[in-house]
């Protein structure tokens, strides 16, 4: 018979005419069946009675003897001795292509790729995909995605910014808000959520998402672990959150189809200048084109779907919205600071070590030890920059912050003008810095009294030796309670006025 495919009811209009009389001839001529096919199927018609007076057969009984029979595949027989094998790796979503050369690596396979993309249409008309459409009431859930935006050069900056699609859809309505955003963070998403809910009018009773990190810290089917901060969001506009099984986006596929639209409808042919210029074109095009076209599924209008009978049921804004934070566990550092974007707030120095819990807002960053709040510091947002608060810091190292060279000048001139006059001398050192022995000078006071230190540093100056370590040997050895020896040259009246380090007295020297 002819390769041409004959449905059940063109094969009885066929016997039918014959019943009537009509040759085979006939037939052909009027474009039913070839003379040759009408002739087999004439001969097949005698044999079986279907000819004769009665009901015509039905299409069960043509079906026996006309319906085609499948052709044997040469080469199947070469991938049934690897079936179980082949079927779990098309289970697990493995390509034909690659099975087939996996086949020819590790057992010499010999068939061809054909052979393997055969076996594999029998196993998927053997477990066909179906599917359910999920049916939502109005105002009932929200459907949440990330997609990947464009590339972005900002014409004030030259900076090229890669971008993200932020899309909110209504899953009765169809209508959505979506903003091109330049990260994944936990403050973009949350602020992304208050803008979508601010530009509806309203929230809808549960927001459908995947598992983004920054809505989900633990994927899994059955007891997902909500982000804090999302959590605390969810609580403060009254929603409730609906993550997705893990790798099963069809749960959410009509903000799926609506990132798509975005990208192929939105995205092309068209320039930017900047991130709010694309954003401001991005709302334009959300109100006027995707809000006003006829919807494939719907067959309305998502716009005037959603003003007409979903917005008026979505739950009202709270008077006062809700403060938005990120949380996050951080450890206390050896330096007495956490880190947090890339950025250092200083915590009390017993909790060195400990973790830490964290929390930002846009203008502030609050750390909590067991529910009590231990530091707060304002937000910083250049990378590298750092807040500390003194009292976070050890005794020592607080006590070398505080006593600075300024301090040791102000200590030093209530003691004297020789302690003045030494500590301005260390201070003057180009090449080394001083100010430990400014801070160890100015502290013998508190052990030998002002008086004692004045003498001291007046006696280290004498022989020129302004160092710590001599100041603190004169008062150890209480050399400041005797007086310095004139100078010989001074009591001659020489001109010389040095200090004389290395002179003595000549008396003393004659003196045998």
């Amino acid at each position: 018979m002819s390769n041409r495919r004959f449905e059940m009811y063109e094969y009885r209009q066929v016997i039918y005419r014959m019943r009537l009389g009509e040759s085979d001839r006939s037939i052909a001529k009027a474009g039913l069946m070839g003379r040759r096919k009408a002739a087999e199927l004439r001969q097949l018609a005698k044999e079986r009675g279907w000819l004769d007076k009665g009901p015509l057969p039905d299409d069960s009984e043509l079906a026996e003897y006309l319906k085609p029979k499948p052709a044997a595949a040469s080469n199947l027989s070469l991938v049934v001795p690897h079936a179980d094998e082949v079927e779990r790796w098309w289970r697990s979503g493995i390509q034909g292509t690659t099975i087939h050369q996996t086949l020819e690596r590790k057992y010499d396979f010999s068939g061809s790729y054909s052979c393997v993309r055969r076996y594999l249409a029998t196993l998927k008309a053997a477990n066909p995909e179906v599917t359910t459409i999920l049916e939502f009431e109005p105002a009932e859930a929200a459907q949440i995605d990330f997609g990947k935006g464009p590339t972005i050069k900002d014409v004030f900056s030259a900076q090229e910014l890669s971008t993200w699609f932020f899309v909110m859809t209504l899953a009765w309505s169809r209508h959505q808000y979506a903003e091109i955003v330049t990260d994944q963070k936990v403050a973009t998403w949350l602020g992304c959520h208050r803008r979508a809910f601010e530009f509806f009018g309203g929230v809808p009773h549960k927001a459908i998402i995947d598992n983004p990190k920054c809505a989900i810290t633990k994927a899994c089917f059955r007891d997902p672990v909500v982000q804090r901060a999302y959590g605390e969001c969810a609580e403060g506009y009254g929603f409730i959150i609906s993550p997705c099984p893990p790798a099963d986006p069809k749960k959410k596929g009509r903000v799926e189809s609506g990132v798509k639209y975005i990208k192929r409808n939105f995205m092309p042919l068209r320039d930017f200048r900047s991130l709010s210029d694309a954003n401001r074109q991005l709302k334009d095009w959300i109100l006027q084109t995707a809000g006003n076209r006829i919807h494939g599924t719907t067959k309305q209008k998502p716009l005037s779907a959603f003003i007409e009978t979903e917005k008026p049921l979505l739950t009202a804004l709270p008077d006062v919205a809700p403060e938005l934070a990120s949380w996050a566990k951080v450890k206390v550092h050896g330096n007495c600071h956490v880190q947090f974007e890339y950025c250092y707030y200083s915590a009390p120095f017993r909790l060195v070590h400990q973790q830490l819990w964290l929390k930002a807002t846009e203008t502030s960053v609050k750390l909590f030890r067991d529910l009590k709040l231990v530091a707060v510091h304002p937000r910083l947002k250049k990378p590298g920059a750092r807040s500390t608060i003194d009292d976070h810091l050890p005794p020592q190292a607080l006590a070398y912050k505080m006593q600075d060279p300024q301090w040791c000048l102000k200590q030093a001139r209530q003691i004297g003008p020789s302690c003045t006059a030494l500590i301005e001398q260390l201070f003057s050192d180009r090449v080394l810095d001083n100010l430990r022995a400014a801070q160890g000078i100015v502290g013998f006071a508190k052990k030998y009294g002002n008086k004692r230190l004045e003498a001291a540093c007046q006696r280290a100056w004498f022989f020129d030796n302004p160092k710590y370590r001599a100041v603190k040997i004169i008062l150890q050895k209480g050399l400041d309670q005797e007086t310095c020896e004139q100078s010989a040259f001074d009591r001659l009246g020489e001109a010389y006025t040095g200090k004389g380090r290395f002179y003595r007295n000549i008396n003393t020297l004659l003196i045998q």
